[in-house]
């Protein structure tokens, strides 16, 4: 490969990269300010599964461990691993 068609492909290839970032920079910005992209929660511990015929709701527990960490956490202190 001659040295102008790396120079060609580098350009093509940065111009593919930066279209991508602004793309995507781009359709976070519109989701969040058009209002279809939301992620304010009233109360973190609490979330809500919908849908077509139920509605689910969670509340955990402020200091709430799930039962695979709590698990894992007693099978580590038998190594001493941590």
């Amino acid at each position: 490969m001659k040295t102008k068609d790396a120079e060609k492909l580098k350009v093509f290839f940065s111009a593919v990269y930066a279209f991508g970032v602004w793309t995507t920079i781009g359709s976070l910005l519109y989701l969040r300010y058009m209002g279809r992209f939301e992620d304010i929660r009233d109360n973190p511990y609490r979330v809500v599964y919908e849908t077509a015929h139920t509605k689910t709701v969670i509340v955990y527990k402020k200091d709430f461990v799930p039962y695979t960490t709590r698990l894992f956490n007693f099978f580590n202190s038998f190594t001493g691993n941590k």
